[in-house]
């Protein structure tokens, strides 16, 4: 079942499923200790520190409380990581997915760092879901993707490209509260620089 899907995205799917699953039963106590906690709060008292596990426990976490959010980040993992796998090879690919959690998790660390921001949680795979767009738009230029809203088809090239101004536009005007855009652009920042070190570093 599923064998249409690579077999390093659909564990990563799998993965994200059963972590959702526990965080219904363990409710607070798994956000307390495995979302991304700012490290500049972590001297505050009542407020949950930083470690450096959650650098990466984060990105298989979602809100409970918003289907949604676990839904459209397995969905698009589900339409664009089992190209990329392929393309990349499967250690390759794991390596790429982990790089651009932890970039996406050291961007939001920084902004909020720097933006003083108070103690709130970080959880989601949107990081890596925008590290594999990324990939897919410069694997596959000119592949059409298909908008849901509104139904426009586009190259994946456009796609990404006007994906991550708007990213950087939300995240610089602070709309839409409670979305982590400097997380999304930080995944694909970090995927980008991997890509590069794999055309280009390992020549020199």
């Amino acid at each position: 079942m599923f064998s249409f899907i690579a077999p390093i995205t659909r564990y990563l799917i799998i993965a994200n499923i059963l972590v959702y699953g526990l965080q219904m039963v363990t409710g607070d106590w798994s956000i307390i200790y495995f979302a991304l906690w700012p490290w500049h709060t972590s001297n505050l008292p009542n407020v949950p520190p930083f470690e450096v596990w959650q650098l990466v426990t984060y990105g298989f976490m979602h809100d409970t409380d918003n289907l949604a959010h676990i839904f459209f980040n397995m969905f698009a993992l589900f339409m664009f990581g089992s190209d990329i796998e392929r393309s990349m090879g499967a250690k390759k690919y794991l390596s790429y997915y982990f790089t651009c959690v932890i970039g996406a998790a050291v961007a939001q660390l920084a902004v909020m760092a720097l933006t003083k921001s108070p103690p709130m949680p970080t959880i989601g795979a949107s990081g890596a879901v925008f590290g594999i767009l990324l990939a897919f738009g410069i694997a596959f230029p000119e592949r059409r993707i298909m908008l849901l809203f509104p139904p426009i088809p586009m190259p994946a090239r456009v796609f990404v490209t006007l994906y991550g101004v708007l990213e950087l536009m939300l995240g610089v005007f602070g709309s839409q509260q409670g979305v982590a855009h400097f997380a999304h652009l930080g995944g694909m920042a970090a995927g980008y620089l991997l890509i590069l070190y794999w055309r280009h570093g390992r020549r020199r």
